[in-house]
């Protein structure tokens, strides 16, 4: 056998690998967070057109169009796309990572808790992000649910020294993904 035909051979078996796996997806996922900080007004958003994918082997991606966040002041979800995010010059965020020794074969109705690791895009700058994941299955459709914390001085977010104080140094995130299967 020749090195061409090896080589075609080898890209035939892995084409009909990646065209054999599960997808769940969903484009009405839920991204929520809190930046508060006790005596001042709370400072939470949420985004409920978040994109995700899920394959069979616990790969996962998703995609946050900045813009879509909700705030219950309008003034702050102007700061936000303005000043703090600058949702113009950086309009999604991106997460691709993988849920640690998942299978869709192992999951029920119950929630099972799995590690999630992966690297989130905001604003350009790329950060390492671990996460516990809490993973249903209903019928065809895979819950998850996750919360985990971010630092807006890693993703050089400068916030005004006038409303410093006002936010938390921690922003709570939490996402809750329906998705269905493709």
């Amino acid at each position: 056998m020749t090195i061409k035909n090896i080589l075609f051979t080898f890209l035939v078996f892995l084409s009909l690998q990646l065209v054999a796996q599960e997808k769940y997806v969903t484009k009405s996922g839920s991204l929520t967070f809190e930046s508060s900080v006790a005596s001042f007004e709370k400072v939470a958003a949420i985004n409920n057109k978040v994109s995700a994918i899920l394959k069979d082997d616990g790969n996962i991606a998703a995609l946050v169009l900045i813009k879509g966040f909700r705030f219950k002041i309008a003034l702050m979800e102007e700061h936000f796309n303005e000043n703090f995010i600058e949702s113009n010059s950086y309009p999604t965020a991106k997460f691709s990572g993988k849920i640690l020794n998942f299978s869709i074969n192992d999951l029920s109705q119950e929630n099972k808790k799995f590690s999630m690791e992966g690297k989130l895009t905001l604003r350009e700058i790329t950060k390492k992000i671990k996460a516990t994941a809490h993973v249903k299955k209903t019928d065809n459709r895979i819950y998850i649910h996750a919360n985990f914390k971010l630092s807006p001085k890693d993703f050089d977010i400068k916030i005004p020294a006038v409303v410093r104080k006002k936010i938390a140094k921690e922003v709570a995130v939490s996402v809750d993904f329906e998705l269905k299967k493709k």
